[in-house]
């Protein structure tokens, strides 16, 4: 199995004749529009195709990933409710899917779970694996500018949700969870909290855009929490996973 980092919370997950994509907003060439792993690679592999988008914010979802049916009529599109809901999709165009609810074929299991913005957050289960996407989860504050009543709200709230999630799952094999600097000096908080949690194999920094190194800068944390830390130098980057 692998993993590959598109963009910023975009990933897609290789397996034994299925590929996942997760949150995609740009491909991977940072010059050429769509171009990179995704329309040079992955949409043109074997196998099963499956397309997840957390929320309808712009930089996890882009509805340029319902015109890849015509290249894949058998592509299977899971999406938060609120795409719906928001009018970025229809009906028709894929299973929606809300906290608690849980979609499941013969290749895949995913459960969804909570966020602390909008949306979902996704535990996937797929050939004997259990890899989490956090989706916009995240403890999200910003120390500076936050008020102490706001701080502690977004506090209890994402506190809340990793307790759900662990009453589920106390271990995951790989997780991908944002570590964005834009919030300010505690931006790792929620990263820290969520390791300190929940016992997860496989560390993976999302959500930074361009800010390699303070996505990276997590590492040492996560590794004195018995985290493997997967620390991504560029688009496109492609990780092997081990066996579990």
């Amino acid at each position: 199995m692998k993993l590959d980092y598109i963009y910023h919370s975009g990933f897609a997950i290789e397996a034994d004749g299925v590929t996942v994509i997760i949150d995609y907003y740009k491909d991977s060439s940072e010059e050429v529009f769509n171009k990179g792993i995704v329309h040079d690679y992955l949409l043109e592999k074997p196998g099963v195709l499956y397309v997840l988008c957390s929320h309808f914010h712009p930089d996890h979802f882009n509805r340029e990933v319902l015109s890849w049916k015509k290249l894949r009529p058998d592509i299977r599109y899971i999406f938060s409710k609120d795409i719906l809901k928001h009018r970025r999709a229809s009906a028709e165009d894929a299973t929606y899917i809300n906290k608690g609810d849980t979609y499941e074929d013969e290749h895949i299991r995913i459960q969804a779970f909570g966020s602390t913005d909008v949306g979902i957050s996704f535990l996937i289960n797929l050939q004997g694996r259990r890899l989490f996407h956090a989706g916009d989860l995240n403890n999200w504050h910003w120390s500076e500018e936050s008020t102490p009543q706001e701080i502690r709200k977004a506090e209890g709230d994402f506190l809340a949700e990793v307790k759900n999630l662990l009453q589920t799952v106390p271990a995951i094999d790989v997780a991908m969870f944002p570590v964005d600097s834009r919030i300010g000096k505690d931006y790792m908080r929620g990263a820290k909290q969520f390791v300190e949690r929940i016992k997860i194999t496989i560390f993976v920094p999302m959500h930074f855009g361009e800010d390699y190194q303070g996505g990276n800068a997590f590492q040492q944390f996560a590794e004195s929490k018995g985290c493997r830390f997967l620390s991504i130098a560029h688009r496109g980057e492609s990780f092997e996973l081990p066996n579990f």
